[in-house]
């Protein structure tokens, strides 16, 4: 159940094996984000913290020939405490500024390992889109052939130019170039992949993604509430900046035990006694006004970054929904070009069987239809991969 949460709120719609691609990740990988997660929320927690001082614990031996006839020893051990109470409202603002860094570094490591996966779910689209595209370039190249036949009969029996047959001889030969090439990319596929899973490509089932709402993508975007997180520290961060420059109040508190110095010994001193007192104290630095100012700036600049990320968020759906619309064109445009060489199929299989067409012109149009088909299925993933792109900037699509 763990396991689906966390790729619900990642990638994928109910319809995916979750236990496959919600820890598709390698083991190496998981464990390196799991360590980052860990470093932060325990460098966040000593932030939060780091205003309260250490309890320093002291322990001094004295030897001293002060006196002639002897050397006398003493020793001690204290307890001493210096710690600010008050600073100008300092201490609140800081804890607060470790919390919001905190979270906006855990939507970062979100966005990083949500981006991983998303890398690793795109290529797992790009390798069935290969190998439909190798598919596709097999049968151009036996359309090629088929040409090259067609038009050397012709050339031969002297109704064709040379210069046709050299075109449809060169047109094979790039086919076939583009198919080595396609196969040259299947193996680089399969090798970024290994680097970022351990699993076998061929035995994952892809996810099947469909187009979020516009308000869900900008109230989900983690780059967006990343940087709202940031605008939130900067706050913070300029308050605690102000206060650094404001009175402090801090307690002071000793506690010493040791050996009287023969010295000083004498009736109604003790061994054992306390210090105690308070510290009211501000600096004067020349550049904190500039210190100040610098913060304020800072403050700005990340409200402004707010905005100016929500403009892009808007940006990236609409040009997602727009690219998603072309390809539904071109979908709709193939299975138009589907019906029509189905139907010029039928018709020249007719014409062969009859005598006036040959067994070859009616593998033409078959494999026209053929690729027409696949051309379908190329862009239903280019379609996917647009989604992708969405789904890996969302914290929960469900």
């Amino acid at each position: 159940m763990k396991k689906l949460l966390v790729l619900c709120s990642l990638l994928f719609s109910s319809v995916v094996q979750a236990d496959e691609l919600g820890d598709i990740l390698s083991d190496n990988k998981e464990l390196l984000f799991d360590y980052q997660f860990q470093s932060n929320d325990l460098e966040s927690d000593m932030l939060s913290k780091s205003w309260i001082n250490p309890v320093r614990l002291q322990y001094n031996k004295r030897y001293s020939t002060q006196f002639s006839d002897r050397t006398s020893i003493t020793g001690s051990y204290s307890i001493i405490i210096d710690q600010p109470i008050f600073r100008s409202g300092g201490i609140y603002y800081a804890i607060k500024y470790s919390q919001a860094l905190r979270d906006a570094n855990e939507a970062d490591l979100r966005l990083q390992k949500r981006q991983m996966i998303g890398d690793a779910v795109s290529i797992l689209f790009n390798l069935k889109k290969n190998r439909l595209e190798q598919q596709k370039m097999k049968y151009l190249i036996k359309n090629d052939t088929i040409d090259i036949h067609q038009k050397r009969d012709s050339y031969d029996a002297g109704l064709l130019d040379s210069s046709f047959l050299d075109q449809a001889i060169l047109k094979k030969s790039q086919d076939e170039a583009t198919l080595l090439e396609l196969e040259l990319n299947l193996l680089e596929l399969k090798q970024r992949f290994s680097l970022l899973s351990d699993k076998k490509p061929d035995g994952l089932r892809l996810p099947v993604l469909k187009l979020m709402s516009k308000s869900n993508y900008s109230e989900q975007n983690l780059e967006l509430k990343k940087d709202r997180l940031r605008a939130e520290q900067s706050a913070y961060n300029a308050n605690v900046t102000t206060a650094k420059y404001l009175p402090t109040v801090s307690l002071q508190g000793q506690y010493i035990d040791g050996d009287l110095n023969p010295l000083y010994a004498r009736p109604g001193i003790e061994e054992k006694y306390y210090n105690y007192g308070f510290t009211v104290s501000m600096p004067l630095d020349i550049n904190s006004l500039t210190d100040i100012e610098a913060s304020k700036v800072e403050k700005l600049r990340a409200a402004v970054q707010v905005l100016d990320r929500k403009d892009q968020v808007t940006e990236e759906y609409e040009w997602i929904h727009n690219s998603l619309n072309i390809l539904d064109k071109k979908i709709v445009l193939a299975k138009k070009d589907e019906k029509v060489y189905q139907s010029l199929f039928r018709l020249t299989k007719n014409l062969a069987q009859a005598g006036e067409k040959t067994s070859l012109d009616a593998d033409i149009m078959q494999n026209s239809l053929q690729i027409r088909k696949l051309d379908q299925k190329i862009y239903k993933i280019d379609k996917q991969v647009q989604l992708l792109k969405l789904y890996i900037r969302v914290e929960n699509v469900l």
